[in-house]
């Protein structure tokens, strides 16, 4: 009886360690896979133009590091962001769905700081990486949520948040505070009229600090810049390189110590304008070559996507003088137009070994097709509520899914609309006024500054794309929608 009691006990052993057994193995094949699974590094510049990169075309500064991350990896010629407007643009870029779709449709403003907030329940690019365990770090500039709300970047995914949670206050270089999660920090170096701490700096220092405390497992930085928006502020360092070099200059007067809102979303005076603004984006190319440098430095190059983009076309705000600069190149419009220059952004993408060196793709894509680009890559599943397309078989020189259509609303400047299918590209203006403009239907292909309006020529074209704009949500904030015969 003891020697059948031994053995039973004997079998029991062994299947308990072999269930442990199974268990490690399972736990460890899992961990393998996650460190294989890419890094992601998502910069997001602020109201940067078509064409003020030089490897876009600028002539009167250069982007070395930025130009080197191209010539390093793929250069997109016809991406475009979510919106015209940072907040909308932002949320195509979280939510994967066009601003037809998205929650946040435009800049609405919560006092005293931040902007309407993402609800709960939407699922967000952070949401969805972090189901594959990456860790998550956003640095910069919010504008999804005030402190505190549901739509709060820490309520929505991102494991660290540093930067500035409202977009208005994201209009000052020198702010009283930025905020590290749920803490507002304040800078004691900005205090009333001193400009000691350069937010952009402070910024940019989390981030890298960022990268290396996570370079061991899987990681997403989602790096939006408030470079080079609105007020034109620069440590005086890097002002030498181009004072005086950029004539005729341009000053500005703006929100100073004696304006009522200085440093909480008031432009502040530049009498160099041009320079500054050169200066500003010799900056962000110098992070943006930092970053890279780390990357390196750390040994993870060749386990490490980068993406640089803007959010959309060049703003006229501040003393900025996109003309001066070419900041379009060829497109017509500007931030808050729904032409190309408001909405064409550069975007470039590197990953060694993985994307070909020095490659250019027209490929037409947008801001909402990088949840389920980053999701694919990551081995997620997208989630089926996007209007994205994966770009990553364009990254990889695999064949490439082509997008039906694309489309974006605007609700300022009196109700804008616009819709590409192909060579298409139907604009409309004044929807919210008695006498909206007049369609106007333009052949990128033929016509890429939007010069020559054909809709009278191709009533059948026009007409199809109208019906196409119907594919849209009615937004629960009335002013985010366009009347009912729309």
């Amino acid at each position: 009886m003891q020697y059948k009691n031994f053995e039973i006990t004997k079998i029991i052993l062994a299947l308990v360690l072999i269930l442990v057994s199974s268990c490690q193995t399972s736990q460890e094949k899992s961990k393998q896979e996650t460190a294989k699974l890419p890094n992601i590094i998502y910069i997001l510049a602020d109201d940067l133009g078509y064409g003020d990169l030089s490897c876009y075309g600028q002539q009167k500064f250069q982007t070395p590091n930025i130009d080197a991350l191209a010539a390093n990896g793929i250069k997109f010629t016809q991406h475009y962001s979510g919106s015209t407007v940072c907040a909308p643009s932002r949320s195509a870029l979280m939510t994967g769905q066009h601003t037809g779709r998205t929650p946040i449709r435009g800049n609405k403003e919560v006092r005293p700081e931040g902007q309407h907030p993402i609800d709960d329940g939407v699922i967000t690019l952070a949401e969805v990486l972090k189901q594959k365990g990456y860790a998550t770090g956003a640095f910069g500039k919010w504008g999804l949520g005030f402190p505190g709300s549901e739509g709060d970047p820490v309520k929505q995914g991102f494991d660290t948040f540093y930067g500035y949670n409202c977009q208005r206050i994201g209009h000052n270089y020198y702010p009283y505070h930025l905020w590290h999660n749920d803490q507002k920090v304040m800078l004691e170096e900005n205090e009333d009229d001193k400009e000691g701490a350069y937010a952009p700096q402070l910024i940019h220092e989390q981030t890298l600090t960022f990268i290396e405390a996570h370079k061991d497992r899987p990681f997403f930085a989602y790096v939006p810049s408030i470079i080079p928006h609105a007020e034109l502020k620069v440590p005086e360092k890097y002002m030498a390189k181009y004072r005086g070099k950029l004539e005729p200059e341009k000053s500005f007067k703006g929100c100073d110590a004696d304006c009522d809102h200085y440093k909480i979303g008031g432009y502040g005076s530049q009498p160099e304008a041009h320079a500054t603004f050169a200066a500003m984006i010799d900056l962000l190319d110098q992070q943006v070559g930092e970053i890279v440098a780390k990357v390196k430095a750390l040994g993870i190059e060749d386990n490490t996507l980068i993406i640089f983009t803007s959010d959309n076309g060049p703003h006229m705000e501040g003393g900025a003088d996109p003309d001066y600069f070419d900041s379009n190149g060829v497109l017509r419009g500007y931030k808050r137009d729904l032409y190309e220059g408001g909405i064409r952004v550069p975007m470039i993408a590197s990953w060694p070994g993985k994307i070909k060196e020095g490659a250019t793709t027209n490929h037409i894509s947008a801001f909402w097709d990088v949840l389920p680009t980053l999701a694919e890559m990551a081995e997620i599943q997208t989630p089926q509520d996007v209007d994205g397309i994966s770009f990553l078989p364009t990254l990889l020189g695999k064949e490439q899914p082509k997008h039906d259509y694309l489309y974006w609303e605007f609700h300022e400047r009196g109700g804008r609309r616009a819709i590409r299918k192909d060579n298409w590209k139907l604009v409309l203006y004044d929807l919210k006024k008695d006498n909206p403009k007049q369609p106007e239907l333009y052949d990128l292909d033929a016509d890429p500054s939007e010069q020559n309006n054909i809709a009278d020529q191709h009533p059948e074209i026009l007409e199809q794309l109208q019906e196409m704009m119907k594919n849209r949500t009615t937004s629960p904030v009335d002013s985010w929608n366009f009347k009912a015969a729309l």
